[in-house]
């Protein structure tokens, strides 16, 4: 059975492991020839899959997305999904965001800058760099997040970043249908990732009694507890939506966002 997306080529950025490693091989199961991006080299050497290739990248460097989607028309010929999975998550490694009294009071410029500069601009430099190539009819797929439909007072750089991502999908949807070029948005929930890794641990040395359970227990215990639907997302989640969104079944959905979170943002 052929896939929806057979002989599609398809850019994904930040995406040699993690929610981007997931999304690319929902591209791959439905016939895509999938080129992921990440900046470390350790990284695209450790992808295992004959149908993914890897290319060292930094999304939220104009000239050097330039080069790299070049080379990606020089080789395929073609550009039909470009997806801006490349970011940071919330908090950052010294916790300032996450200060109990108030998130903003404690957050430096260089944090604020931080999440400014890894989120929207990730999404602005590689949908700049690829736009020129882009298939008549092609996609553009953006990863915000569930912090960015709400107020976010424990992570306010994040939520505003991501806020910022959801603006763009919206400027560029109307920017680029003359050409056919339909630009949409996901923005995950609760997802098992290196921040959370990070953020369960802060909460462990927070609150004693989370003391003798292990993070991923702490993170099942926050998942249960706010989720509606119940349970964790996965990168597959995403990546199912992923593909529906630059499929031909979705010809005409463009600047929509959509969460995936199990209901947390209807709560």
């Amino acid at each position: 059975m052929v896939g929806t997306m057979q002989d599609k080529v398809v850019v994904i950025t930040g995406a040699a492991r993690g929610i981007g490693k997931g999304i690319a091989d929902c591209f791959v199961a439905e016939g895509a020839r999938v080129i992921v991006t990440d900046l470390s080299q350790d990284l695209i050497d450790a992808i295992d899959s004959d149908h993914i290739s890897g290319m060292v990248g930094d999304a939220a460097n104009q000239d050097e997305m330039k080069v790299l989607i070049g080379q990606v028309n020089a080789e395929y010929g073609r550009l039909d999904v470009l997806v801006n999975n490349a970011g940071i998550g919330g908090p950052t490694a010294d916790f300032n965001e996450m200060a109990t009294d108030s998130a903003v009071l404690h957050l430096s410029d260089a944090s604020w800058d931080e999440q400014l500069v890894a989120n929207p601009r990730t999404a602005f430099s590689s949908s700049s760099a690829a736009i020129p190539h882009l298939q008549s009819g092609g996609s553009i797929i953006n990863i915000a997040s569930i912090a960015a439909l709400g107020p976010t007072t424990s992570l306010p750089a994040y939520g505003a970043a991501k806020a910022a991502v959801v603006h763009l999908t919206t400027t560029l949807a109307m920017e680029l249908a003359p050409r056919a070029i339909r630009v949409n948005c996901i923005c995950p929930g609760l997802l098992w990732t290196r921040a959370w890794e990070i953020l369960t641990t802060q909460m462990k040395n927070k609150q004693p009694e989370l003391a003798n359970m292990s993070n991923r227990e702490v993170f099942e215990m926050v998942v249960n507890d706010i989720t509606p639907l119940g349970g964790e997302q996965t990168p597959e989640d995403i990546g199912n939506l992923a593909v529906f969104y630059a499929s031909d079944k979705a010809r005409m959905i463009t600047g929509q966002v959509v969460a995936v979170d199990g209901g947390i943002s209807v709560k």
